[in-house]
């Protein structure tokens, strides 16, 4: 009997096992009628970018990661912003948020590192936990005094009102209540996100293109929440900084 239910149990872990990791990995079946507004993001860990062969495989947009906090450079910005000018490709750059320093001096390294020229889009703040963030998350009140500077410098820097991108936890205790009127990417790998209303949504981190050559195999897949017309509308591309 106890050799039984030792079986029993044994199998039992390891369905939840698969389960557990099934649901990790699992991708969404996304709608390419409904969005045929195809882009990725991505950073260093992409390593040298062939920003035309990701066009050729239907790239339409690129958030590129460029700063985080007050003093962090990713390494790849400065080549991504100049490679990515040589396609049609809409670019913006992201800023990783640091709930441990200034707003004024995150939004002056991110200023300092890209130029008003070299983005289509707004600029790109993505809000996230790190370290043990999510075990001990910071206030509403302690966020908001570095977000709101860090918004406010950006978008008179930029002349557009930034993006936030963040997942459901992080949208429903630190942007809902306050930061709601702002262009909205989220995050949801697993199925498409109804919690709020969005621009841009990244559904898979285990996405798999041609052209870029880092120690990261995967980049993040995303659309955008509308036609090719009404993305070229809402973000101008048709005075857009250089052409093929």
């Amino acid at each position: 009997m106890i050799k039984k239910l030792t079986i029993i149990m044994l199998g039992f872990f390891m369905i939840m096992c698969c389960l557990v990791v099934c649901y990790r990995y699992s991708t969404v079946v996304l709608n390419k009628k409904k969005y045929p507004v195809f882009g990725v993001d991505l950073s260093h860990y992409q390593g040298d970018v062939d920003w035309k062969k990701l066009e050729r495989q239907g790239v339409q947009f690129a958030f590129i990661k460029a700063t985080e906090g007050s003093g962090h450079v990713d390494e790849s910005v400065a080549d991504n912003l100049k490679n990515s000018a040589d396609t049609n490709i809409a670019v913006s750059c992201y800023h990783f948020f640091s709930f441990d320093s200034a707003g004024e001096t995150q939004a002056e390294n991110f200023i300092n590192t890209v130029p008003v020229e070299s983005i289509d889009m707004p600029p790109v703040i993505d809000i996230e936990y790190y370290a043990d963030k999510s075990r001990n998350k910071p206030s509403f009140e302690h966020t908001e005094a570095i977000l709101t500077p860090l918004l406010e410098i950006l978008e008179e820097h930029y002349g557009k009102k930034p993006i936030i991108y963040a997942n459901h936890s992080v949208y429903l205790r630190y942007i809902k209540e306050k930061y709601s009127d702002y262009p909205l990417w989220v995050r949801n790998t697993h199925e498409e996100p109804t919690f709020a209303e969005w621009k841009f949504w990244q559904y898979s981190d285990k996405g798999m293109l041609e052209g870029y050559f880092g120690k990261e195999k995967y980049i993040d897949y995303d659309v955008y929440c509308g036609s090719r017309e009404e993305f070229e509308k809402e973000f101008d591309l048709s005075t857009r900084r250089t052409k093929k």
